[in-house]
């Protein structure tokens, strides 16, 4: 007997049709990707000191600011 239906289920989940394990792992990779579950996972790889942290944070702040900047004078 199964112990659980497809309603309990949390988080990613890709039901394989028809045996076609290529199409659902290539399915899975793209809510992977779309979730951003990949790129965190890289980035907590590493322990990441508090300092280094703050200045990787504040260069990205800096560019999405000139990037925003450029954006506005760009339609001026």
């Amino acid at each position: 007997m199964n112990d659980f239906n497809d309603d309990d289920r949390q988080g990613l989940y890709v039901r394989v049709k028809n045996n076609d394990v290529n199409k659902a792992l290539r399915k899975l990779k793209k809510m992977i990707a779309a979730e951003g579950i990949m790129q965190e996972l890289r980035k907590r790889e590493f322990y990441e000191p508090p300092s280094i942290r703050k200045k990787r944070e504040k260069a990205q702040a800096v560019k999405r600011w000139k990037k925003k900047q450029a954006e506005s004078i760009k339609f001026q």
